[in-house]
């Protein structure tokens, strides 16, 4: 046994190395990017091949389910969000079941560093009845990988790692075990399981649903669950992943503690605590997951936590914030204030980015109309658009949606309306709303901000860029003639402008391409 150090999503990445991987996808997202970085970089070592991105994390689901389907063991990366768009496949493959073991680590973001929301995936594991494992340590996220695809094999379903980004992006010393073999190769041949015809759903569902019960008993028996009524019983504590260590680091003398990282929730284990003491507080970071289930439909003034105010129901937890709840003083020293006044500082595109000439050129022939209309933008690097100096983005939903909002204004109207999507987020999910209007001809004006690269997160490979980007927006439809290619350089200010401008008066669908290489890809 040796001791590597490690990030929590690089403990899960050699946590599936070590448990015999054959095949590992992923989209990037912040923050659970390094754990298939991790694999590009160390897979080889292990038999894997090249494990390219994917285009979008529905397209990693389903072929991380094609590799399963031939009873190799597959592991499949996304942050949380991403999972919303891995739905479809995700739900559906529980009622398929797997026959190589299929792991799903999702990384979620409470607090919003990087994200549109607060997203818990446990609720999404919850949702589709599997499995989840939840580690508190980066030591737990190796453990528990491996364990994983052996729960995965022997209940034939997809299990589920759920990390926060304090456990991603920290690192700890790993204890790691000798590598198992990959799976033989043998393609399934259980056509009526994995058919979803209806009549092969509803038996596959019912088969599901008989898998519970062995599901709950291992969640009861894992060594992951630990329960310890030690300490003075008039409040216990039920904490859950990262937020078992606030607990701990709080607290100088034994309280009975009640660990919970595998889901379902242990009935039993649960059950014996609370009438082991007087009050409980529930301690865990995301929604109230655990508390909501303990406090069923009538209440219970017993249970303490988010939801009656005891811990802040928004944000990251703060071991801070959990010694308040547990009804301890604050820790001494005083808090460290700046001596003058410090600025804001939001977040700002980098000096020398090249969609800093594309919006000054956007903005300029936007002025030039009397109403401005609307600019959809996309998530992206170029999302800080929103910010000053060029307050240039009107709303940002989620993936691909600058194009689908751009359309459904343009329905109902508006003019001129403009859609901004980066080159690899078009490829994710972007040129499908292209597809649609182009079907209508919609009179918009979609700019796809080529930079060659995946920027936000790293600098990934990028599906759709170059010379491809113009092929496709043709080959779904846009007219090759309001198919436009510019350099965004201030030297070229004045002629981007005017062909923005021209695009936009144009009262059909168009599409204008700033093409400019990110400068730190460039750099590297």
């Amino acid at each position: 046994m040796t001791v590597e150090i490690l990030l929590g999503d690089e403990a899960v990445a050699l946590g599936a190395l070590h448990a015999g991987l054959s095949g590992a996808y992923a989209y990037p997202g912040t923050p659970a990017t390094e754990i298939h970085e991790y694999i590009q970089r160390t897979g080889p070592q292990f038999g894997l091949g090249a494990s390219p991105w994917s285009t979008n994390e529905k397209v990693a689901y389903e072929e991380a389910l094609g590799c399963s389907h031939t009873s190799k063991r597959a592991l499949v990366c996304m942050k949380h969000v991403g999972l919303n768009v891995a739905a479809d496949p995700f739900m559906n493959s529980a009622v398929t079941g797997v026959d190589g073991g299929l792991v799903i680590a999702v990384a979620d973001d409470p607090g919003m560093h990087s994200s549109q929301d607060e997203q818990d995936s446990r609720y999404f594991a919850q949702f589709a009845q599997i499995p989840c494992f939840e580690p508190s340590t980066q030591q737990q996220a190796y453990d528990m990988t491996r364990a994983a695809y052996d729960l995965s094999e022997r209940l034939r379903v997809p299990v589920m790692i759920r990390l926060v980004t304090r456990m991603a992006h920290s690192r700890a010393a790993v204890k790691v075990g000798a590598p198992r073999p990959q799976n033989p190769l043998a393609v399934s041949r259980a056509r009526d399981t994995w058919t979803l015809l209806p009549t092969n759903a509803r038996a596959g569902y019912r088969k599901l649903m008989e898998k519970q019960a062995e599901m709950l008993a291992d969640s009861e028996a894992s060594r992951f669950n630990r329960l310890s009524l030690e300490g003075d019983r008039r409040l216990g504590v039920i904490a859950s992943g990262v937020a078992v260590n606030y607990v701990l680091e709080n607290v100088e003398t034994p309280l009975p503690l009640l660990e919970l990282r595998q889901y379902p929730l242990p009935e039993g284990l649960i059950r014996t605590f609370v009438a082991g003491v007087d009050r409980v507080l529930v301690v865990e970071e995301g929604y109230p997951f655990i508390e909501r289930q303990l406090r069923g439909v009538l209440g219970n003034e017993k249970i303490r936590g988010k939801l009656d105010g005891a811990l802040p129901i928004t944000g990251e937890l703060l071991p801070s914030i959990v010694r308040a709840a547990l009804g301890l003083p604050p820790r001494g020293g005083e808090p460290v204030r700046a001596s003058i006044p410090l600025p804001a500082r939001p977040p700002a595109l980098c000096q020398g980015c090249s969609h800093i000439d594309a919006f000054n050129a956007l903005n300029a022939a936007l002025d030039t109309i009397e109403d401005k209309g609307a600019v959809y933008g996309d998530i992206g690097c170029y999302t800080l658009g929103f910010y000053p100096p060029y307050d240039g983005i009107d709303a940002c939903v989620c993936m691909g949606a600058s194009v689908s909002m751009a359309k459904g204004a343009a329905d109902a109207g508006a003019h001129p309306v403009v859609a901004v999507i980066g080159d690899s987020t078009f490829a994710h999910s972007g040129i499908t709303p292209l597809l649609s209007a182009a079907q209508c001809n919609s009179p918009m004006t979609v700019v796809i901000l080529d930079n060659s690269t995946t920027a936000m997160t790293g600098g990934q490979h990028s599906m759709a860029t170059g010379g491809r980007l113009e092929e496709i927006c043709a080959g779904v439809g846009v007219a090759r003639e309001h198919i436009r290619v510019i350099t965004p350089l201030r030297k070229h200010h004045d002629e981007n402008v005017k062909v923005f401008q021209d695009e936009i008066a144009y009262r059909g669908l168009s599409v204008v391409i700033p093409r400019r290489e990110c400068i730190h890809t460039a750099r590297r």
